[in-house]
């Protein structure tokens, strides 16, 4: 659906199926001529009219919506992006600490079952970490 409208009725809109085009606006023009023989026109076309004077109508463009949506995507972004760093700040603070219990590992001292447990519960702190 193509609609159209005249520059000097503004408030006058002629629908015509189709798309724009020479036919669709001879259309616009037989409806015009309609409202002219039933005197439902405003104006006087002294002039005369064509239809290649027809202002065709556009429906406004949701470009704004589509705006909003990208800057409302961008702020949730941002969002989960410090969400994420203050999680990574936690859990490295946890890491560093485990970090250093790992050397227990690596000496001649014994360990306790507890001190092992401690360990494997700090290597799941290191790998969210990664």
């Amino acid at each position: 659906m193509v609609r159209y409208t005249l520059a000097q009725s503004p408030e006058i809109v002629l629908t015509v199926r189709g798309k724009d085009s020479s036919q669709a606006r001879e259309k616009a023009m037989d409806k015009l001529m309609e409202l002219m023989d039933t005197g439902k026109l405003p104006t006087e076309l002294e002039e005369g009219f064509s239809p290649q004077q027809f202002i065709e109508v556009k429906e406004p463009d949701d470009s704004p919506l589509e705006e909003e949506d990208a800057i409302s995507e961008a702020v949730q972004i941002l969002s989960n992006l410090a969400s994420l760093k203050l999680k990574m700040m936690e859990s490295r603070e946890e890491a560093l600490k485990v970090r250093e219990s790992i050397d227990i590992l690596f000496t001649d001292q014994p360990v306790t079952v507890e001190e092992i447990t401690e360990l494997k519960d700090g290597f799941k702190v290191l790998k969210n970490f990664a």
